[in-house]
Parts: C-alpha cells; structure tokens; sequence
C-alpha cells in the first residue's frame, strides 16, 4: 500500500484535474482510490466533480452519503410517506426533531448561498449514473451517529446538544462568514452542532472520527477486482482521517463495519427520574404517617395538579388539540407507572389522530421548520412541539412537586 498526495493531478491530456481542491490519493488492493475533499456549500466543488468525472477516468465513484441522505437530495417529497405514528412509537421524535434542524440548517445556507449544501454529492450520483458508473454509498446512516453520539454524552451533554440544534432551527440571521468559512473546511453535521461539537471531544469523535473510518471501510467493503480506479467525493475535513484508515487499518472491513455500525443496548435507566420520585414518595409517605389522610390526601393532590396542569400548560403551549391537553394532564400523575414511556408520547399519539398532517404538510416541512411560526403552523411539527414541551412540563411539575411535598412535611 502506498500514499501521495496532491492538490493538483494533472490529467492525460495534461490539463489541472482538480485545480483548487485538495485530494489524496491512495493504492491499495489493486485499486487507486483518488479522494476528492470539497465544500459542501461551492459551486467550484460541483464543477471540479463534473469534470472528475467526466475526464472518463473512473471506474467508480463513491460518496460522502447514506442512502436516507441521498433520498433526501433527490427526492424531497419523500417525507409525505413518512408514518408519524410510528415515529412516535419507535421513540424516534428526537432524531426526527434533529434531523428537521439539520434540514432548516441547510435551507438556511442553501438561502443565503444560492446553492444546495451537498450539491457536488448530488451532482456526482447523477452524472455516474448517466454514464453507467457504480455509485457507492459511503457514509455511516445519520440516525446511527445521532444515537452513538447521544451515548457518549452525559445527561448535561446530552441538554447542551439539544440547545445547540435548537439554537440553529431556530435562528433567523444569515449564516456567518466564520461558521462558511468552517463549512467549506469542515463537515456539515459538525457545523450544524455549532460550537459544541469542537468543545465536546465524545461528539467529534463519533461525527467526524468514526465516520472518517467508516467510510474507508466501506471502500474496502465494496471493493471489485474490474474497479481499479475509484472516485471518492468527500467533505475536506474528511480527506486526511480517510486516507490515514484506508492506508493503515487491516482489520476486516464487514466485521469492523458492524462494529461502527452498533448502538450498544443500554438498560435505559433514568436515574434523575427515578431519584426525584424516591424523594417526591418519601416526602408523600412522611406525609401520611404524621398527618394521616387529610395530609396525604393533600401531598397526593399537590402531585396531581404541579404534574398534569404543568403538562398540560406545555401541551397548551404547543398549540395541541384541547383533547391532547386533557390527554396530557390525565396521563402525566402516573409517571411512575410508566417510565419508559414519555407523558408527551400519549399526548402527541392524540395530536396525530385528532390532526392527523396532511400531504401539503409534509411538502412545507423543510421550509416551516425555519421558523417558530412554521412550527406551529405546520401539523407534523407542531406534533413534534406537543411532544417536546409535554415532557418539559412534565418534568417540570415532578420537581416542584418534589420541593412542595418536603416544604409541606417541614413545616
């Protein structure tokens, strides 16, 4: 195995190739793998990639995509089939709020830019297509790195990252010349999580490091004998991690795949859940054997109106169906009894039934979710906002359910 690299190969006809771009090249197994780094938000990386390819030299071409992120580019009305249901079902309404803020993200840039972040990645799928190439998809499924990376981050981590989302969903201003500047040289997950992901080593790790070695070991996956000259198009910030795997690692690549592929099952205990109710029950038990049952009575009701009336008030704050607030306020007393399973959950499994989004809903997704007023606008959203701030409230009220028991056995 050898490496070279060069920022400017020069092609048979003598002419610069990839002028402008970085790209490491890397022989290995029979296969020259040329990797082309570029900038998800220029249009001189679509243009170095038509010409790349249409130089005629490949016999492949890989991408920086997975195939949920290659549907997304080239099919946008694919969400309509989503199944919102089961989305609540699955426990996925976090990753589904995260990918919408990496979806506002790249309208955002797309806006301002006059350009679709990952444009070349597009543009390459679709011009090996058209000329009967192999298209390999390389990059890890966003879904897996989500969950990988929540693993590595504590419980204040975990709050951090989504502040940080929600801060980019929401934000109005343009994009800064900084936060480009980093795009151009970085990675779009890692910009979307702003400054939190360089200050949180767990995260970067998991979005750039690991990926950087999955992704050369899908090219080692992937290999075929007639494929002797392969195009990889990467993000920049990918180029020097992905070439230093595809020249080092000797492992397996199927079984070290599987390896960055797996989400370890955890006993998903929540332990701040759990200490806060041991503390609200011992509060209420204390309760009952000094004061009997008018004291009890009393601390049970106070449980009761601080948990359901302040989910409720997040259902409310939602814009939810009045039937969800009921729903909210009914369910979020018997928290104990269900703990795997989140107030907000029930609440927004009403939404969906009482509202169910219709098709155009799902059309206007990428566009509403830019906005605060999108959000509430919009039915899948807006299911998405009875989920989160139920269980906001919910917590909320356990808390202060907390504090009122002990002050009420205190005094």
């Amino acid at each position: 195995m050898n490496e070279e690299m060069t920022d400017n190969p020069i092609d048979e006809s003598g002419d610069t190739l990839f002028a402008g771009q970085p790209v490491r090249v890397v022989e290995r197994d029979g296969v020259r793998y040329t990797l082309l780094g570029t900038a998800h938000v220029s249009q001189a990386s679509v243009e170095v990639v038509e010409r790349a390819i249409n130089s005629g030299r490949f016999d492949a071409v890989a991408v920086e995509l997975d195939p949920q992120r290659l549907q997304a580019l080239t099919n946008p009305d694919a969400l309509a089939k989503l199944d919102l249901v089961e989305v609540i079902r699955k426990g996925r309404v976090a990753l589904f709020a995260a990918n919408l803020a990496l979806a506002a993200y790249q309208r955002r840039l797309a806006e301002q830019l006059g350009i679709e972040p990952g444009a070349e990645l597009k543009r390459a799928v679709a011009l090996a297509n058209e000329r009967n190439l192999p298209v390999h998809l390389i990059d890890r499924e966003v879904g897996l790195t989500f969950r990988r990376a929540s693993q590595r981050l504590g419980f204040f981590g975990k709050i951090k990252l989504v502040m940080g989302l929600g801060a980019g969903l929401f934000a109005s201003e343009d994009v800064g010349e900084d936060e480009i500047e980093k795009l151009k040289q970085g990675d779009m997950l890692e910009a979307s999580f702003g400054e939190f992901a360089s200050e949180s080593p767990a995260l970067y790790e998991t979005i750039i490091g690991e990926r950087d070695r999955y992704m050369a070991t899908r090219l080692r996956e992937v290999h075929d004998p007639a494929q002797r000259e392969v195009l990889a198009v990467v993000g920049a910030g990918h180029l020097a991690g992905l070439a230093k795997y595809l020249e080092t690692d000797t492992e397996a690549a199927g079984p070290l795949r599987e390896s960055l592929e797996a989400v370890p099952k955890k006993r998903n205990i929540p332990w701040i859940t759990l200490i806060i109710l041991a503390v609200v029950l011992a509060g209420i038990a204390v309760g009952f054997y000094r004061g009997g049952l008018g004291v009890g009575g009393e601390l049970l009701l106070t449980w009761a109106m601080y948990t359901g009336g302040l989910a409720g008030l997040g259902c409310l704050l939602a814009g939810s169906h009045p039937l969800s607030i009921l729903t909210a306020i009914v369910v979020a007393p018997f928290k104990p009894f269900r703990l795997s399973i989140p107030t907000g959950a029930f609440a927004a499994l009403v939404e969906t039934r009482l509202r169910k989004p219709a098709y155009e809903d799902f059309l206007k997704l990428r566009d509403d979710a830019q906005s605060v007023r999108g959000w509430y606008r919009n039915r899948v959203t807006r299911v998405v906002l009875t989920f989160m701030l139920t269980n906001l409230g919910s917590m909320l009220g356990l808390w202060l359910t907390g504090f009122q028991v002990w002050h009420k056995v205190g005094a």
